[in-house]
């Protein structure tokens, strides 16, 4: 079971979210919240496995519930959804270690999906927003050229190049012949060589570096 936080301050919008999610026997929407800062305080009250977060609240927005959420809670997934096709809101929630962007126009079986994939390590990112993210995550890698000569093995590269795909640990465990294990542990290993906080700044780091 996927126990997920809805943090949107249009009542209407969760009310829809909430239906269109628990059409799937396996996510439960254990908590609530309209801003932050009540973000905030439901992760201390109740246990959450996955939050879908809105960019555009009041008190406290989506950008910095997700930086300050991220700090004490590293590990749960955050999908920033907005209605909001902007790149700039994109780079900034990926770069605060969001694990995904859509669009609220998305489809209910994308939004299933994309539970799904970030609940697996995956990167989840709305095509249209893909599109106009990519290209400037790739303009980024010239002005960080001098920290691709970190020293990566074949093997780190190629795990690498992986995670930037938005593939999963099993999906990459799979196609390197490898243990789930041991494609986390290179994991470990690599974002202690990057200095990178997370599995979301890895992606973007293989995409500005041209890991492919």
């Amino acid at each position: 079971m996927f126990h997920v936080m809805l943090v949107e301050d249009q009542e209407m919008v969760r009310q829809g979210l909430r239906m269109i999610l628990e059409q799937d026997d396996k996510i439960r929407i254990s908590c609530e919240a309209s801003n932050g800062i009540e973000a905030m305080e439901q992760m201390s009250a109740h246990r959450v496995d996955l939050i879908f977060m809105d960019i555009r609240m009041p008190d406290m927005n989506g950008i910095e519930a997700t930086r300050k959420i991220k700090a004490q809670w590293p590990n749960i997934p955050i999908l920033i959804l907005t209605t909001f096709n902007d790149d700039a809101y994109a780079l900034e929630a990926l770069n605060e270690g969001a694990s995904g962007f859509l669009l609220k126009t998305s489809d209910g079986k994308k939004l299933i999906e994309a539970v799904y994939s970030v609940m697996k390590g995956g990167l989840v990112l709305h095509d249209e927003v893909t599109a106009k993210v990519m290209p400037k995550l790739l303009k980024q890698s010239k002005k960080t050229s001098a920290q691709s000569e970190i020293d990566l093995t074949e093997r780190e590269r190629a795990i690498t190049k992986r995670v930037g795909q938005g593939k999963t640990n099993k999906e990459i465990a799979t196609e390197l012949y490898l243990s789930i294990g041991t494609v986390k542990n290179h994991i470990s290993v690599i974002l202690q060589k990057t200095d990178l906080r997370d599995r979301t700044q890895l992606a973007i780091y293989a995409v500005t570096h041209d890991i492919t």
